[in-house]
């Protein structure tokens, strides 16, 4: 399919979805104008942007016959020449293939690595520091499950994290927090020691799409689910009822448990939202390995030597190691300031596609 076809279909298919939107019937399916609104989102600025570039070059055909007749617009001409051609370039850059998660919303994990009690202290700083960030940008925040150390951090902590409303031209928190997803090394003076040494420790962090029911079927024969007490740090029980809940999806061999919540069907829902979103990603796995796609997963096992990022607080600096970028303001990334970081990730994938690449690449 040409370029110019490909546009012709997309311009179809938004204006469809602009007359779907329309019809107050699709709003009694929440989860179908959620998805129809998303879609919309992400091409309406390739819709704005074909239509400046048509209303321009109308423009330019106006001003070559105003000049015949007045060599005056020439002038006009020409710096609507220069208009055409960028509009043209922000336009090609819109239809390159974009990743079709990006309008969705996220379930992140945070699990303590190597460095014991230390990593799990430093799993607690990522998670706030990402609760910061959502607070930030106006994104809602919501615990699914987590597991304490002793001393206050986590040894395993899942969340999620939410757009409110439709996300602006199809960038949902995907967009920004797929970045994160691998092992983050800090190097600091644990609270633990005693003789001011500086330690070297790690925690993983996995991010991924969370998928609507009608993206990923889960078969209920496929499931082993048990339920038990819940427990927290030193395994003492912090519920009197079996309302804690493992479900474990037998094909696959993924486990999810659940245990924050008092009600065993609350437990339920959130493990299967959990499980809902592993399933997806499993499946786009497989899927880019049949295609001999080569991109890189994120890391799932915390190893201080896979690292993507260092955070070193002697130092109040932060390093992304996957393309080179340092910056000197820790205390305020932890703070949720991480826009300059996640910038710098997002215009190096846009060089890496532009330059012909798939996706931004660990440097």
């Amino acid at each position: 399919m040409s370029g110019t076809d490909r546009l012709a279909g997309l311009l179809r298919e938004h204006a469809e979805l602009e007359q779907r939107l329309a019809d107050p019937a699709i709003h009694a399916d929440q989860a179908q104008a959620r998805r129809v609104g998303r879609r919309y989102a992400e091409l309406t600025p390739i819709a704005k942007t074909s239509g400046e570039l048509e209303q321009v070059r109308q423009d330019l055909v106006a001003a070559h016959e105003l000049t015949a007749e007045d060599p005056s617009f020439a002038t006009e001409a020409a710096a609507l020449e220069a208009t055409i051609s960028e509009v043209e370039e922000r336009l090609a850059e819109l239809l390159m293939p974009r990743d079709p998660n990006d309008a969705k919303d996220v379930i992140l994990e945070v699990k303590a690595g190597e460095g014991g009690e230390e990593s799990a202290l430093f799993a607690g700083d990522l998670l706030r520091m990402y609760q910061r960030y959502a607070e930030r940008r106006g994104w809602a925040f919501e615990v699914l499950e987590h597991q304490e150390s002793d001393l206050g951090g986590f040894k395993d902590i899942a969340v999620a994290i939410k757009m409110r409303g439709t996300p602006e031209d199809g960038h949902g928190v995907w967009s920004r927090l797929k970045w994160e997803g691998g092992v983050h090394r800090v190097q600091r003076v644990p609270v633990t020691e005693s003789q001011g040494r500086i330690h070297t420790s790690a925690a993983g962090v996995l991010v991924l799409p969370e998928a609507e029911d009608t993206e990923i079927e889960i078969d209920l024969n496929e499931l082993r689910i048990d339920v038990f007490r819940s427990s927290g740090p030193g395994g003492q029980s912090v519920n009197t009822t079996d309302s804690a809940v493992r479900i474990t999806h037998l094909p696959s061999g993924i486990v999810i448990s659940c245990q924050n919540e008092r009600s065993q069907l609350q437990n339920k829902d959130r493990a299967l939202r959990m499980l809902r979103a592993k399933l997806a990603a499993l499946a786009e796995e497989q899927a880019a390995a049949a295609a001999g796609d080569a991109r890189r997963s994120q890391v799932r096992t915390v190893d201080r030597s896979e690292r993507i990022r260092t955070y070193n607080f002697p130092q109040n600096r932060i390093t992304d190691h996957r393309i080179g970028f340092t910056a000197y303001n820790l205390d305020l990334v932890l703070t949720g300031d991480l826009d300059g970081v996640l910038n710098a990730l997002t215009e190096a994938d846009r060089q890496a596609r532009l330059s012909g690449q798939d996706r931004l690449t660990r440097g």
